[in-house]
């Protein structure tokens, strides 16, 4: 990992081109950084909280026409988040390489974005909302959020793992905005207007922050393509922590989505059972800051365990057992501390995997996590269909395990357990 200090200044624009020394804003802290993290954290926020709200959209769709009746629903929001999170790898290595067209790819995503959420509002089957709102979307969103990730390691160095948390937050702060105010737009408006009006919304709130999300060295205007260094993936480091993380995204994704339709099951109105959302989103603030300032100092496998405990405990024994809101809200409060803490320690593992191979790029073993959570997040959707198609289980065992949705609770549990194993490999030496 380069030396992000001050003292490196003149030599990170030599690297970089520049042949006259300039005074560099300080890391981890000073006016240009801190601009550059509250921007970053209200991209994060606006472009990742829309999809990460979907479960409200999913309850809308599958209950009013013309998508009611649709099996392929889900896969909306599993396009979404997972297309951003797999294309991360292409679309940093296209910005490492070519790092002149950085700044350009905020300001067009943001438009390929509210482009998408205005041909969704126009969709008729459930086909086009899955090219729009899903493939369309996630791809904007990705070319959006990639330089708030890429200048990270440029603005901030001994603090990184709390920046990326209070970044990452910013989803579960909009998370418990958007449902109560998608949910009121839906009821009201119809999906056609809602996303209309998000289209426009989003491109007034975001354009303004685009000044912000600039790098802490300046770039030459003609820089040579650089070659991205992969080695990395042969690591036992990364292969481990990788492993994990893809089996953890297989489960993570699906209380999200299917908390409000299972709140319904049990008797909750609209309003309430976008309630379990937001109660999710909003434990997920502190759960990523909270795991942010760790990973700074423990292990990261340590870390990982915390998050591990937390969430699976939360699934077996607190939603396995939920027959009533109360208890419900619960869950979703507890799970959504833990287990959305879970990325907040890719730091650590970015910490790791650079000192294990010193070429790797941080950024890039950061898209390579995002792409293996991002299988997971695409499997997870066709995969949640199968689970609680024809609702195994309903009536033939107790609690929420009988409800037709104790598949999806099993398998939520057990993925959320097997993400954990990354501590088992540090015991044997292979972390």
């Amino acid at each position: 990992m380069p030396d992000t200090s001050p003292a490196s200044s003149e030599f990170e624009l030599e690297d970089r081109g520049e042949h006259c020394p300039q005074q560099l804003p300080p890391v981890d802290g000073g006016k240009d950084a801190w601009l550059f993290l509250a921007a970053s954290f209200v991209i994060e926020a606006l472009v990742w909280g829309f999809p990460f709200s979907f479960g409200v959209f999913q309850d809308y769709y599958t209950t009013h026409e013309p998508f009611a009746g649709s099996g392929n629903v889900a896969v909306i929001g599993t396009c979404a988040m997972g297309i951003m999170y797999l294309d991360l790898v292409l679309v940093f290595s296209l910005l490492k390489m070519w790092p002149s067209y950085q700044r350009w790819a905020t300001s067009g995503g943001l438009v390929v974005m509210c482009l998408a959420l205005a041909l969704s509002s126009l969709s008729n089957k459930t086909s086009e909302l899955i090219v729009s709102q899903g493939i369309i979307y996630a791809i904007g969103g990705s070319f959006t959020y990639s330089p708030c990730i890429l200048y990270m390691d440029e603005w901030f160095n001994k603090r990184k793992g709390l920046a990326y948390g209070i970044m990452w937050a910013g989803t579960g702060l909009a998370g418990v905005i958007l449902p109560l105010v998608m949910e009121w737009m839906l009821r009201d408006y119809g999906f056609r207007t809602t996303l209309r009006v998000w289209a426009i919304c989003l491109f007034v709130l975001t354009a303004p922050l685009l000044y912000f999300v600039k790098p802490r060295v300046p770039i030459a205007p003609k820089q040579q393509a650089r070659k991205i260094d992969f080695t990395f993936l042969k690591t036992s480091t990364f292969t481990i922590h990788q492993a994990c993380n893809t089996i953890e995204a297989l489960g993570f994704f699906l209380p999200s989505i299917y908390l409000p339709t299972y709140a319904r099951s049990i008797g909750a109105s609209g309003t309430l059972s976008a309630l379990t959302v937001i109660l999710f989103n909003v434990a997920s603030v502190f759960g990523c800051v909270a795991m942010g300032s760790i990973v700074d100092q423990w292990h990261v496998t340590t870390c990982i365990l915390i998050s591990t405990i937390g969430t699976t405990l939360s699934v077996f024994v607190v939603w396995g057992f939920s027959m009533s809101l109360a208890p419900l809200y619960v869950f979703c409060l507890i799970y959504g501390f833990f287990a959305s803490s879970f990325t907040s320690a890719w730091p650590g593992i970015m910490r790791d995997v650079t000192k294990k191979r010193e070429t790797a790029d941080p950024s890039i073993v950061f898209a390579c996590l995002a792409a293996g959570r991002g299988i997971g997040n695409v499997v997870s959707g066709p995969l949640s269909e199968v689970l609680i198609r024809g609702l195994p289980w309903k009536d033939n065992v107790g609690f929420a395990y009988g409800s037709g949705y104790g598949t999806l609770i099993v398998f939520t549990g057990v993925t959320a357990l097997l993400g954990g194993s990354s501590i088992l490999g540090k015991r044997l030496g292979w972390v």
